[in-house]
């Protein structure tokens, strides 16, 4: 058999086209995923004794599940198509074997007498890695049929797959079903995640001057803008394999440096507002805010250095609470409900409040973490599930 070293040379795409994913074929949505997988060439005939992986047309895959086939050679992965018959849909290999695997990819169906010996048949959820560390969180692998009538089905599970596990709840609780169906909207038009991040970058420009002239209401619609682009830049890159070193930097810088001053901007136009608002309580609870903001930056930073993971999965309690914690999403949506109800001055000395629980939450978390390892290594609760 090819040594476990052998990773793919090429990749061959076998079968018909029967539809498409996010704006592109199945056969374009390939080829990226495997120039992203460092898989260079694509082609659509057996291309001879090079380890190879074979690929059928009309599947889509998930990137970790092609990632964990790419590092296993002399494997056939077996997935369901849309009437629920399993079938051969993909496989690493070589040689004899690759000619064989494929004639049966081409007809669907495995013949397990006719195999080489020393060839695996995996599914995905057997192949498939159980924990995601960039998305934090268990992974679902899929290896989905996709036609015209299981079109939206499949864009809607690689949609969800592409979300963060921990997250704000109102990433994770109320952007969905709205964001999916923009980033499709996006997807069939061609649009970038780039030029969806620089949009939201406008309106973060718009809102930060909006609070700071003091129309707090009227900032917060491109605010809460913003935070839903926010969302969709990231799953477009994500459905789409567009993701880039400069998106990255983009996206992630404008989410880390913004927030200080949307809160510096609020406390000025509450001056302009409320005048009357006593100005020692919200002078200090804005800079409880900003020291709070870059504290649990590093608290955070401090915890993955240390224990090579996440401060926010760790355990349960932490994945749940970073649904809470005083980042941007939550302390936004404190604004708003205090806003809408007449009190803005008063939502701004609770985001400032919340703050200070928050900063000690981590910080009390970094201790115990650093007495939980005496008897053993920092594992998340959903590596260690897997």
């Amino acid at each position: 058999m090819t040594p476990a070293t052998d990773t793919p040379a090429f990749a061959v795409i076998l079968g018909e086209e029967d539809g498409r994913l996010w704006g592109m074929t199945t056969t374009e949505r390939h080829r990226r995923l495997c120039t992203r997988l460092g898989i260079g060439r694509v082609v659509s005939s057996d291309g001879g004794p090079a380890p190879q992986l074979l690929l059928r047309r009309d599947f889509a895959f998930d990137a970790s599940l092609l990632r964990a086939l790419s590092s296993r050679p002399g494997t056939v992965l077996m997935a369901p198509d849309a009437t629920g018959t399993d079938r051969p849909v993909a496989a690493h290999v070589m040689g004899e074997a690759a000619s064989l695997v494929s004639a049966m990819i081409h007809a669907g169906r495995l013949d397990p007498a006719r195999l080489p010996a020393g060839i695996a048949v995996e599914h995905p959820e057997t192949l498939g890695p159980g924990f995601d560390r960039v998305l934090r969180k268990r992974a679902k692998p899929f290896a989905l049929h996709v036609t015209p009538a299981t079109r939206r089905a499949v864009e809607w599970r690689s949609f969800r797959e592409a979300y963060k596990g921990a997250t704000d709840f109102v990433t994770k609780y109320l952007w969905p079903l709205p964001a999916f169906h923009v980033t499709r909207w996006c997807a069939e038009r061609r649009l970038t995640p780039n030029m969806v991040t620089s949009v939201g970058f406008v309106l973060m420009l718009l809102a930060t001057v909006l609070f700071w002239q003091g129309h707090l209401l009227l900032g917060l619609l491109p605010a809460w803008i913003m935070t839903f682009l926010d969302t969709v830049d990231g799953k477009l890159a994500r459905c789409t394999f567009q993701s880039s070193r400069w998106g990255d930097v983009f996206d992630h810088g404008v989410d880390l440096l913004h927030p200080p001053f949307w809160w510096l901007a609020w406390w000025h136009g509450l001056s302009l507002v409320e005048p009357a608002a006593p100005q020692g309580p919200l002078w200090a609870a804005l800079l409880v805010i900003l020291v709070g903001y870059v504290l649990l930056r590093l608290e955070e930073g401090t915890f993955k250095l240390l224990f090579g993971i996440q401060t926010h999965i760790w355990r349960p309690i932490d994945y749940h609470f970073r649904s809470i914690t005083a980042r941007r999403n939550p302390n936004l949506a404190i604004l708003t409900v205090a806003t809408l109800t007449g009190a803005p001055a008063e939502g701004f000395l609770v985001v400032a409040v919340w703050t200070v629980v928050s900063v000690l939450f981590h910080a009390l978390r970094l201790l115990q973490a650093g007495l939980a390892r005496r008897t053993g290594p920092i594992v998340s609760w959903l590596d260690a599930a897997a």
